[in-house]
């Protein structure tokens, strides 16, 4: 684990692959932490250079907040280019960062992540900005959902697809820490594409 000071905030992350390779940030979601993404920093570090910042503890916990933070956090860390990987709640962070600095983001990676306005949730008008931004920039998208959950992973699909034609959107057995072979052979052929 490295830290990092952001606004007078410790931000511990992880960290793998060489520097001056292309960047995959990984945004786990709430209930989570930076070690989820293990497995990835194993599979992909040969080639990219991996970055799992954990959401920093004792301050106002709000997606704004927490959006603005690890932007700080990407710029201490000099990264100005980046695919953002958002599993959960994390699309809520990383939307948000997308949206303040598009010319930063290369492609976005989605896992068992909402990135459309069609379901019910507090931050309905968010929701609707990502989706005017997702059809503005049409950007490179990979969404990874788990098998387990098929009606939601189906209305999610389905307006993804709508909404982004670029849209990949693969269904895979199980959550990264029971599938992170085939998730980390799809994100491989993804970022390659990317590069």
């Amino acid at each position: 684990m490295r830290r990092v000071f952001v606004e007078g905030l410790d931000v511990s992350y992880r960290e793998a692959g060489p520097r001056d390779a292309p960047v995959l940030l990984l945004l786990h979601g709430l209930r989570s932490c930076s070690r989820r993404f293990e497995p990835l920093l194993r599979r992909l570090g040969d080639a990219f250079h991996l970055v799992a910042p954990d959401y920093p503890h004792g301050f106002a916990y709000t997606s704004g907040h927490l959006a603005d933070v690890i932007g700080q956090f990407t710029e201490s860390l000099g990264l100005t280019r980046y695919t953002l990987y958002m599993q959960g709640c994390g699309s809520a962070v990383g939307f948000r960062m997308a949206m303040a600095h598009p010319e930063r983001v290369h492609g976005l990676i989605l896992e068992n992540a909402v990135a459309h306005d069609d379901g019910p949730g507090p931050d309905w008008s968010m929701r609707c900005a990502w989706r005017a931004w997702l059809r503005r920039t049409e950007p490179r998208l990979l969404v990874l959902w788990s098998r387990h959950d098929a009606s939601r992973q189906t209305r999610e699909a389905e307006a993804l697809r709508r909404d982004v034609s670029t849209a990949a959107v693969h269904l895979v057995d199980g959550e990264l820490d029971t599938a992170a072979d085939d998730v980390a052979a799809r994100v491989r052929r993804f970022m390659a594409k990317e590069a």
